[in-house]
């Protein structure tokens, strides 16, 4: 069962800023009926100052959907379009008390019809036409560029994260390998472009990183332990260094070392590249 903050339930049950508006100049259309999440935005702009003035939207969703939409629109309003457009998926998600992976792409959604409406507004080609690519997922209509965005934009590594993201994979399952295919190719490119452009490794304070250890540790390494009957604990962080416990079959295992290795493994890719795992008894 997944878990909803007040806020999301709030904007799910009495939703901002709904309907058309008549007077818009600028609107954008993102999502399908017939893959099960459509929502299309409205923007009056004042022409002078580029400020949003009124938005409203009507949406074809989930509560989740419904809600990422209902917080999209309070979040624009009064700004002006280039302060609106540094808007991500992860600051609406934020906005809302955060949302389950499972549903992420509905904050994706809301981003991409808001970047659609902007291209209206400035009689651009639509955000998805610039990401046509060669079709990946049949189930869903997600092609290798949509893909290799959300891999970029936030730090993807796994399919089920891609398919949180972008819903592809989440049908029949047949594009799975082809999108693993694209995320280690992503991977790759970022990896060299950290080596070659010389970009500083992410700068994240003790609580951010504890927050992001214990939730890679919640989401991906103890659900994995736990059908070996085993289990681990974070006990302390003190710089890079993590200090984990293994607990139940993973204390007695002759390959706890391997374990321990797997753990820092995990860390490395989704946290920091500068962590590293130190095993205390406990």
């Amino acid at each position: 069962m997944w878990e909803y903050s007040e806020k999301l339930k709030d904007h799910f049950f009495h939703p901002r800023n709904v309907g058309e508006l008549e007077d818009a100049n600028a609107v954008g259309e993102v999502g399908s009926l017939a893959c099960g999440d459509a929502l299309k935005l409205f923007l009056k702009i004042d022409p002078e100052t580029d400020k949003i003035l009124d938005v409203r939207f009507q949406t074809f969703g989930c509560g989740s959907a419904i809600a990422s939409s209902s917080a999209l629109t309070e979040m624009v309003k009064g700004k002006s379009v280039e302060e609106a457009m540094k808007i991500t998926n992860q600051d609406i998600a934020e906005y809302l008390g955060g949302l389950p992976q499972e549903k992420m792409h509905c904050s994706v959604m809301g981003r991409d019809a808001f970047h659609a409406a902007v291209a209206c507004y400035r009689k651009e080609p639509a955000p998805a036409e610039e990401l046509e690519g060669e079709l990946v997922c049949q189930c869903f209509g997600v092609t290798d560029e949509q893909i290799k965005r959300e891999i970029r934009a936030n730090n993807l590594s796994t399919i089920e994260q891609v398919t949180n993201y972008t819903k592809a994979g989440g049908g029949c399952g047949l594009c799975q390998d082809k999108i693993a295919e694209i995320i280690a190719q992503v991977r790759g490119e970022l990896k060299q472009e950290e080596k070659t452009d010389g970009r500083p490794r992410p700068q994240l304070t003790n609580l951010q990183k504890i927050a992001k250890i214990q939730e890679v540790m919640e989401k991906e390494i103890r659900p994995m332990l736990q059908q070996d009957g085993g289990d681990v604990e974070l006990i302390d962080l003190d710089g890079n260094r993590v200090v984990v416990a293994l607990r139940g079959l993973c204390t007695s295992c002759p390959s706890s070392a391997l374990t321990k290795g797997g753990i820092e493994s995990k860390l490395k890719e989704l946290v920091h590249p500068d962590l590293y795992v130190e095993e205390v008894a406990g």
